[in-house]
C-alpha cells in the first residue's frame, strides 16, 4: 500500500487494525523466547499498539518504526509521555522511557540502527503489505536484523479472493519462502479466529486463522 493509504487512514481514524488490549497470543508465546528483560525489541508498523506497552511493562527497550507520525504522537500522549526528538537518515525519532518510535519508512532502515535489536515483534507489519511489498520488506527490514535475533511473527490465513486486504492472508508457505535464507522458522500455533471476527465474516469470508511463529537469525 502507498504511504498516502495510511495516512489516510490515521487522519481520518479509521483503525480498525488497533486493538484495544494487549494481543493475548503476545502474553502466551512470549516468555518461551527466554529473552533477557532488557532486550531491545524491533516493533514494524508498530502504530501506537498496545502490545509495546506489554513489552516494556517486562522490562524490554521497544524500537518502532510507523509511517504515520500522528499514530506515534498519539502513543506518547496516551501514556502521558513528552518525547524528545531528533532527527537521523532513518526519520525523526520519538524517544521517551522505554520507548523510541521512529517516524519513517521500515524498508529504509539499515542494519546499524537494528545492531542492538536481539527480539522482533510482528504483529501487523506482513499482513498490512500487498505481495510485492512483502517480498521488499522481508530483503530490507528483516534482512538487517542481527543474527542470535529472535521474536514472533503473526500472521492471517483466509481465502485471499473472498476479501481485499489489508490485512492480507499471508500462508506459511509464503512465511517460508520470504524468510527461510536468514531465518528458522517454527510454527507454535495456528487458531481458528473466524467466530471472533464479524468483519470478515460479513465479507463472506468461511475461514480465518492466525499463526504464531517463533524465529531465530542464523549466524
Amino acid at each position: 500500500m502507498h504511504p498516502e493509504f495510511w495516512h489516510e487512514r490515521w487522519s481520518h481514524n479509521r483503525i480498525g487494525f488497533h486493538l484495544d488490549a494487549p494481543l493475548p497470543l503476545l502474553s502466551k508465546h512470549w516468555p518461551g523466547l527466554d529473552l533477557e528483560a532488557e532486550a531491545r525489541v524491533f516493533v514494524p508498523l508498530c502504530g501506537k499498539s498496545l502490545d509495546m506497552l506489554w513489552l516494556a511493562e517486562r522490562g524490554h527497550r521497544v524500537l518502532g518504526v510507523e509511517l504515520s507520525e500522528l499514530a506515534v504522537r498519539q502513543f506518547f500522549d496516551e501514556r502521558g509521555l513528552v518525547p524528545a526528538t531528533h532527527e537521523t537518515a532513518a526519520g525523526v525519532h520519538f524517544v521517551a522511557g522505554a520507548y523510541e518510535l521512529i517516524v519513517g519508512d521500515a524498508f529504509a532502515l539499515q542494519a546499524d540502527a537494528l545492531a542492538d535489536c536481539t527480539a522482533v515483534y510482528d504483529r501487523a507489519a506482513l499482513i498490512a503489505l500487498p505481495p510485492d511489498l512483502r517480498s521488499v520488506y522481508a530483503a530490507t527490514a528483516w534482512r538487517r536484523l542481527p543474527a542470535g535475533c529472535r521474536g514472533l511473527l503473526v500472521t492471517l490465513e483466509y481465502p485471499q479472493a473472498q476479501k481485499a486486504g489489508p490485512p492480507f492472508s499471508v500462508e506459511a508457505d509464503e512465511v517460508h519462502a520470504l524468510l527461510d535464507d536468514d531465518w528458522q522458522i517454527d510454527l507454535a500455533e495456528r487458531r481458528d479466529i473466524l467466530a471472533n471476527e464479524p468483519g470478515f465474516a460479513a465479507h463472506g469470508v468461511t475461514a480465518l486463522s492466525t499463526a504464531v511463529y517463533r524465529v531465530v537469525r542464523r549466524e
